[in-house]
């Protein structure tokens, strides 16, 4: 056994060895998708297809559909003893991957003294890979691009080009694609290169030892924080804006002893749109939330995989059959953080946050460049993100996928598009004793001479992000053009020339009620612009001197108590009963 020292050591270099790997991908690709927006995932598993060790850069809908997709996927089918130095697997089995077409999972084994030792791996979005385009209009996953089963990309380092003649074929922006999966496997073959010289210098056969120390540490220690929960069953259920009509995300977390079982029961059924999702995706977001709200210390590997148990109704939106259509399923996957929190804010309000935006703003962007050439773009924003016990939500900012908004330049420069105002939302943050994070106004043109196919993966525009222990949702998200008419936030439509779309996003919920908040917060919210004049007097009760942008100490407390006075009586939030056992902060 290896003494705990050296395996700190050793864990170290792992964490070191993948986030060179995921450096070498960035540094390679071809997309802002990648380079800038960082959505991606990298990771070191053992032999047996056990996740170890992930980059810091990456998305849990990619690096936990990547660990499931490594373990029962590509292992069963492609052990490590049947492959050759030089080959490399690919898929993009929406089903065993990460949850929809566009995103190219590429897994290479690596060897050591002449034997197979490790996989890399990585997840990236491919910025287009055919079919309809990204979005949630196709009615079945065959319109939604080119699907590739499990084969090889490389065989003893030769690269299959038939597969990568037929990718060619089918994509609009072929050289962007290839490029990137050629960065895909820089990153991998980096990664084992790192590997190899670690495994030089501590003179180790193998990974073996050191992946079942690592996991089993990490499965301990998330035992440990689920068991310091009181047994019991904690649920909720949310409303979401969905496609034709409104979709319903019910969640019951069970705890039992150091055992977590989160089962979707009560969840809308699939839909014949692209916005349903996958069991693994829903898997992935799911451990994730739980994994961020209970355990934030603990590595995220196999080993935390192993005490949580998540179930969903087979042909629900969170478990949906073949051929579902699944292009935008990040709409819905995102969402199910927010029953989870919630649920689980009657026994830890302190280690979780309000409702926020949830669900990227994707914009895709597809048509004929002032040249005549083809293109085709793809980029992320955030809403807010929902307050917590003790600090306001982060603005613009993207929970729980993680993944980083684009600079305007960057955007300008790699599609034919002018960004004309890219701002925070006033007032869209759900006001409370703390604040919901703010949502973003942006404003876009096409600069073609020629029309777009703008395809809109939006939500939160009929159903705002609610509040937590007394906070006040945030604001709904908008979509609108600059001659009046209303695009379906989850459809596509033709943007003409000179026509300009406002994009509006959601802000997150508030913590706690707002005549809580301290009025030097509101005041300096004010002063910055997050909140208007109007609102901090409707929503806070603070009076607050235009000219001089002072605070009336007697106006305020005097509003403040009328608005008391006439509030109805909060409902006391619900606590453990005494079946639920016993527990402390």
């Amino acid at each position: 056994m290896i003494d705990p020292i050296t395996l700190e050591v050793i864990w170290r270099r792992l964490i070191s060895v993948v986030d060179e790997q995921a450096a070498a991908l960035i540094h390679s690709s071809f997309t802002t998708v990648v380079r800038e927006a960082g959505d991606l995932s990298a990771g070191v598993f053992d032999r047996s297809g056990n996740m170890i060790a992930q980059s810091v850069t990456g998305t849990p809908g990619h690096i936990n559909t990547m660990a499931n997709c490594v373990r029962r996927f590509v292992v069963p089918k492609y052990p490590i003893d049947s492959l050759e130095p030089g080959d490399t697997l690919i898929t993009n089995d929406p089903w065993e991957a990460s949850g929809h077409l566009f995103d190219l999972t590429i897994v290479s084994p690596v060897f050591y003294r002449g034997r197979g030792v490790a996989y890399f791996a990585n997840t990236c979005h491919a910025v287009d890979i055919g079919g309809a385009t990204m979005g949630g209009d196709a009615r079945s996953l065959y319109e939604e691009g080119l699907a590739i089963p499990l084969m090889k990309l490389f065989k003893a380092g030769e690269a299959n080009s038939a597969l990568f003649d037929i990718i060619r074929a089918n994509v609009r922006v072929p050289d962007q694609v290839i490029g990137d999966i050629y960065a895909q496997e820089v990153g991998n073959q980096v990664g084992a290169r790192k590997l190899i010289e670690m495994l030089d210098e501590y003179d180790l056969p193998d990974i073996e030892e050191v992946s079942a120390q690592i996991l089993d540490r990490t499965e301990i220690a998330l035992r440990a924080a689920i068991g310091a929960l009181p047994d019991g069953r904690y649920t909720n259920t949310i409303m979401i804006d969905g496609f034709d009509e409104p979709l319903t995300i019910a969640c019951a977390i069970t705890v039992a002893g150091d055992n977590l079982t989160v089962d979707y029961e009560g969840s809308s059924p699939q839909v014949d749109r692209g916005i349903n999702v996958v069991l693994n995706y829903t898997h992935a977001y799911t451990t994730y939330t739980l994994m961020a709200a209970l355990a934030p210390g603990i590595p995220n590997n196999e080993g935390a995989f192993r005490p949580i148990e998540v179930r969903a109704p087979l042909g629900s939106i969170l478990n949906c059959r073949r051929p579902a259509p699944v292009s935008a399923r990040h709409l819905i996957g995102h969402f199910v953080s927010q029953p989870l929190l919630t649920a689980l804010a009657e026994i830890v309000p302190g280690q979780v946050i309000a409702n926020g935006s949830a669900g990227l703003w994707n914009t895709m962007m597809d048509g004929i460049d002032a040249h005549g050439n083809e293109f085709a773009y793809i980029f992320f924003s955030a809403g807010g993100m929902g307050a917590a016990q003790d600090r306001d939500g982060l603005s613009a900012t993207a929970f729980p996928s993680g993944i980083m908004g684009v600079p305007v330049e960057a955007i300008e420069t790699a599609a034919p598009l002018l960004m004309h105002r890219r701002e925070l939302r006033p007032d869209s943050g759900g006001p409370g004793r703390f604040r919901g994070g703010l949502g973003q106004v942006m404003e876009l043109e096409i600069i073609t001479g020629r029309s777009a196919n703008h395809s809109c993966m939006y939500d939160r525009t009929e159903n705002p992000a609610l509040g937590l222990l007394g906070g006040a949702p945030g604001a709904a998200g908008d979509l609108r053009l600059s001659d009046g008419g209303r695009p379906h936030p989850k459809s596509h439509y033709v943007l003409q020339p000179g026509q300009r779309v406002i994009l509006e996003l959601p802000g997150g919920g508030g913590f706690g009620p707002p005549l809580e908040r301290d009025p030097a917060r509101v005041l300096a919210d004010a002063r910055a612009g997050y909140v208007s004049l109007a609102a901090a007097e409707r929503d806070y009760g603070l009076a607050i001197d235009p000219a001089t942008m002072s605070i009336d100490a007697v106006a305020t407390a005097a509003r403040r108590q009328r608005q008391e006075s006439a509030a109805p009586t909060q409902k006391k939030e619900p606590s453990p009963s005494r079946d639920h056992g016993a527990h402390s902060e």
